[in-house]
């Protein structure tokens, strides 16, 4: 399938059974970047909270059963590994890099794992954890699904192409 100067590859369908899958894949390209600025706003703001608060009025206690004597531990990690790798990957994604994609599933399953680890720490759960383990697993999907792992969305590049060329994320040279 060819395609003109200056089209999205991914973004755009050239006609019938393509229109459909390329709206899916507008659909599933814009869903991971929305779940990724959503999950990196929530980690940041979280994280901020933690710090400002001394753990937003939880006990102490909570903790008991990790590693952590405060909050200050997990506030960082929620603030800078959860809520970083996020952002770095809603920025790719919207610059269109590749790289996006991988960055975008390292922060699904970070989040997967952070969601896991704080609940067996606390020893409880919330709906927040269902809502963030959910947004981290469909991280995951949406990723497979832009990649091609999936049969009924073939993989195509992030980036714009010139006379069938992909465009070279790091500088712009074919």
């Amino acid at each position: 399938m060819s395609q003109s100067v200056g089209r999205s590859v991914g973004l755009h369908a050239d006609s019938g059974a393509d229109a459909r899958g390329g709206a899916l894949r507008q659909f599933s390209f814009w869903a991971v970047v929305s779940i990724s600025m959503f999950n990196a706003l929530s980690a940041i703001g979280g994280g901020v909270a933690l710090l400002a608060t001394n753990g937003l009025g939880m006990p102490l206690s909570m903790l008991s059963a990790g590693p952590f004597s405060s909050f200050v531990g997990p506030a960082l990690i929620l603030l800078f590994v959860v809520g970083g790798t996020q952002t770095i990957a809603a920025v790719l994604l919207v610059r269109r890099r590749e790289t996006g994609l991988l960055w975008s599933a390292v922060a699904g399953l970070g989040m997967i794992i952070w969601i896991f680890t704080e609940v067996g720490i606390i020893a409880g759960m919330s709906w927040l954890h269902i809502l963030y383990f959910a947004s981290g697993a469909a991280q995951l999907v949406l990723v497979c699904a832009l990649l091609g792992i999936v049969g009924w969305l073939p993989r195509r590049a992030l980036r714009k192409t010139i006379d069938n060329a992909p465009v070279d994320a790091r500088d712009g040279a074919r």
